[in-house]
């Protein structure tokens, strides 16, 4: 079918987590079995009706077929310069900037560079930290934590912290991730 959207995978798939078949969804949406599963194959045009039906019966919200698909590539480089307020760091956002689930940065932190001698917090559940190379400190109200090459940490986002490359010679890199996006 040509200049025409494929749904037929978006359907399938919200059918299948559903533990949904092909019969309870075409009774559902008053239709024949045969139907959804051509539909699911893109091989028929449902009428916008038929559509509304479908997609009620298998919970999910009929503009959902038709957004940009889930997966996007940001290529090495490419990542959109952000600035956070840290000193001494330059940041890159490496999620797309309509990702709203969660958000990644790459931060490049100059030695000496720091998210600042005020402790923030964020407005997001989950914040998370892994090095890449160099050290990162991190610290929360109470303790500090160092953190070397292939360290991870995962801490609440909006408890009061803030962060800082130790090193007086040695850059650090690392990636945050903070869930859901700010």
């Amino acid at each position: 079918m040509t200049n025409q959207v494929q749904i037929g995978a978006r359907l399938r798939a919200a059918r299948l987590a559903r533990g949904l078949t092909l019969d309870a969804v075409g009774t559902a949406a008053g239709i024949s079995q045969g139907f959804v599963s051509k539909l699911e194959r893109d091989q028929v045009s449902p009428s916008v009706a038929t559509l509304v039906a479908i997609c009620d019966a298998v919970g999910i919200k009929v503009g959902s077929l038709f957004e940009p698909p889930p997966s996007q590539i940001v290529r090495a480089g490419a990542g959109s310069p952000i600035n956070f307020g840290g000193q001494g760091a330059a940041e890159f956002l490496v999620t797309p900037g309509n990702q709203t689930d969660l958000e990644v940065i790459q931060s490049l932190i100059s030695p000496g560079g720091s998210g600042g001698a005020d402790l923030y917090s964020l407005d997001c559940d989950i914040e998370f930290v892994f090095v890449i190379r160099g050290t990162l400190t991190v610290v929360l109200a109470d303790d500090e934590h160092e953190l070397g090459p292939g360290d991870a940490m995962t801490f609440r986002g909006r408890d009061p912290h803030t962060w800082r490359n130790s090193s007086l010679v040695e850059d650090c890199e690392v990636i945050w991730v903070l869930v859901p996006a700010t």
